[in-house]
Formats: C-alpha cells, structure tokens, sequence
C-alpha cells in the first residue's frame, strides 16, 4: 500500500521560510512522478511543483524562484523548500504521487497523480 507522509507546516511571518518533507512508503515501481499541492479556502487544489524519477522539475509560476523541489532517494522523501513567503502562500499543502509518468507539467495536475496523503496547513501571517 502507497503511502504518503507529509510533514513541516506551520506558521511563519511574511518572507518568512519553511521546508515540507514528505515520506512515500510501500511503492515499488521505478517510474513515478510526485509532486507538492496546495489547496486554500474557496479554491481548487493546484500544482506547486512537482519533479519526477528522470530529475525533471516543474513550478508554478507563482512561486518560481521562491521555491524548491528536491529528493532524496535513499529515504525515499521528497522537499519543498519554500522561502520567501507570502500571504497568498498559504493554504493545505498535499504530496501527491503517480506511476504513470506523462510528463511535466501534464503530472503536476491534480487528476494526473494517484495517491495522495494528508495535507499539513502553511499559514502566512504577521
């Protein structure tokens, strides 16, 4: 069974930093991409950014430049390193994994990912 740990959320001031790290467990297959969603009162979940087993990254353009991807395969766990902050950063942001590898930034669709963990809350605020 796939499952998707996700953890570092928190308060933090405006241009503030945080790191989410989420732990994938229980999968086998060596293709896969996985990614960070965020989804805030009222709105739809969306793409923050997601990278795949090739090492290919995508980013919203809302927060390119501020923030980064990266995996540790090893542990089996994947970042979002998120610096300078802002208000309309905040949300419940969700790691998402899939196996069927269609591409970036198809993958970093809501409907493209499989499996999903429960999100941890990111609140922007002074």
């Amino acid at each position: 069974e796939v499952q998707l740990q996700a953890s570092g959320g928190g308060l933090v001031q405006p241009g503030g930093s945080l790191r989410l790290s989420c732990a994938a467990s229980g999968f086998t297959f060596d293709d896969y991409a996985i990614g960070w969603f965020r989804q805030a009162p009222g709105k739809e979940r969306e793409g923050v950014a997601c990278i795949t087993s090739g090492g290919h990254k995508f980013y919203a353009d809302s927060v390119k430049g501020r923030f980064t991807i990266s995996s540790d395969n090893a542990k089996n766990t994947v970042y979002l390193q998120m610096n300078s902050l802002k208000p309309e950063d905040s949300a419940v942001y969700y790691c998402a994994l899939t196996e069927q590898v269609l591409g970036l930034p198809i993958n970093c669709l809501r409907y493209a990912m499989h499996y999903w963990g429960k999100g941890t809350l990111v609140t922007v605020s002074s």
